[in-house]
C-alpha cells in the first residue's frame, strides 16, 4: 500500500471514530411531540413556525408583562420573577423560544426575524394588541430591543437584565460548521457540556444544585443543538448590538437596565454602551450577583422591577 493511500485510510478511520464518538455522546434521543408534552405545565399554541410553549398567570385585569429568556435556558428561568409580579397584581406571560424548552424545533435559520415573528404572533394569539411591558434577559436583550424597534406601538416599556452587549460573539468554530460532519461534531462535543456550563452564570453556584438537571430535560429532544448552532451562527452576522439598542433610545421608550456586578458572561463594563445607546434608561447595578441577578438577588431586583413597571 502506498504512503498516500495509507494516510487516506488512517484519516478515514480517524474520522469514523470521531463521528461514532460524537453520535454516542449526542444527548438527543427523543422527538418532541404531544406525548412528550403530556403533563407539562403551561399551555401550547400553534404559531406560524410551529408549536410554542407558553404560560400566562395573574389577574385578567392586571397590567400585561411579557418575559423573554436568553440564549438557551427556557422560560423556567423566570420562575421567581413570575411569582413576584403575579403577587403584585400583574398579568404575566412567558414562553420558550423555538428550539428551546418545550417549543418546536423547526429546521430553519434561527434569525432575529424568526424570534420577532414568534413574539408578535404569540401576543396576537393572547389578544394582547395594546402596549405591553417587555422584559428581556441576556440574548433576550437584543431580541426584545429589536421587537421594540419594529413594533413600537406594541410596547409600553422595556426592561433589560444583563443584556447581550458589546462585540457580537464570534461564530462557532469552523469544525462545527463543516458540511455533513459539522452538526454531528457539535452534537457530540459541544452540546453535552452545556448543562454543567450554566452554573457559571451564578456567583454562588452551590446554591443551585438542580440547575444542570433542569437544563438537561430539553436536551433530550431532537433539534435542540441544531437550533443553538444556527442561533450562534446567525447572531454573529447580526448588526452591531449598540445600534439595536439605539433604536430603543431614539424612540424614547421607558427603559430599566439591571446588571449583576459579578457577571462573567456579559461583563458589566458593557453597560456603558447600552446606557449611551438608551440615555433614558434607569440603571441599577446589583451587588453580589452574576449573570442572573433576578434569581440571585430577588430581594433587590423584584422591588426595583415592580416599582418601574407601576410608573
Amino acid at each position: 500500500m502506498s504512503t498516500r493511500k495509507l494516510v487516506v485510510l488512517l484519516l478515514a478511520v480517524a474520522l469514523c471514530g470521531v463521528a461514532i464518538t460524537a453520535a454516542v455522546r449526542n444527548p438527543e434521543h427523543a422527538d418532541l411531540d404531544a406525548a412528550a408534552r403530556r403533563g407539562v405545565p403551561g399551555k401550547f399554541v400553534t404559531l406560524g413556525d410551529g408549536v410554542t410553549h407558553y404560560d400566562v398567570q395573574g389577574p385578567d385585569s392586571g397590567q400585561r408583562v411579557l418575559l423573554a429568556h436568553g440564549f438557551s435556558v427556557p422560560s423556567y428561568i423566570w420562575d421567581s420573577t413570575v411569582t413576584a409580579l403575579v403577587g403584585a397584581g400583574f398579568r404575566v406571560a412567558r414562553f420558550d423560544y423555538y428550539g428551546r424548552g418545550f417549543s418546536d424545533r423547526p429546521d430553519v435559520r434561527y434569525t432575529a426575524d424568526l424570534l420577532d415573528r414568534q413574539m408578535l404572533q404569540l401576543l396576537d394569539s393572547l389578544g394582547w394588541t395594546g402596549p405591553v411591558d417587555i422584559v428581556g434577559l441576556s440574548m433576550g436583550g437584543p431580541v426584545t430591543a429589536n421587537f421594540v424597534g419594529r413594533h413600537p406601538d406594541r410596547v409600553r416599556s422595556l426592561t433589560l437584565v444583563d443584556p447581550a452587549a458589546g462585540p457580537r460573539d464570534e461564530p462557532p468554530p469552523v469544525m462545527f460548521r463543516l458540511p455533513l460532519i459539522g452538526g454531528t461534531l457539535w452534537q457530540g462535543f459541544a452540546v453535552p457540556g452545556m448543562a454543567a456550563g450554566q452554573l457559571s452564570d451564578f456567583v454562588e453556584p452551590a446554591k443551585w444544585p438542580d440547575w444542570p438537571d433542569r437544563y438537561r430535560v430539553q436536551m433530550q429532544y431532537r433539534g435542540f443543538g441544531r437550533a443553538l448552532l444556527s442561533t450562534r451562527t446567525e447572531n454573529a452576522d447580526g448588526p452591531p448590538l449598540d445600534s439595536v439598542y439605539a433604536r430603543v433610545g431614539a424612540l424614547g421608550k421607558p427603559t430599566l437596565l439591571i446588571w449583576g456586578m459579578q457577571d462573567n458572561t456579559v461583563p458589566i463594563k458593557y453597560a456603558d454602551g447600552v446606557r449611551k445607546a438608551i440615555p433614558q434608561a434607569q440603571f441599577h447595578p446589583i451587588e453580589r450577583a452574576g449573570h442572573l441577578p433576578h434569581m440571585e438577588r430577588t430581594d433587590v431586583v423584584n422591588p426595583v422591577l415592580i416599582s418601574f413597571l407601576r410608573k
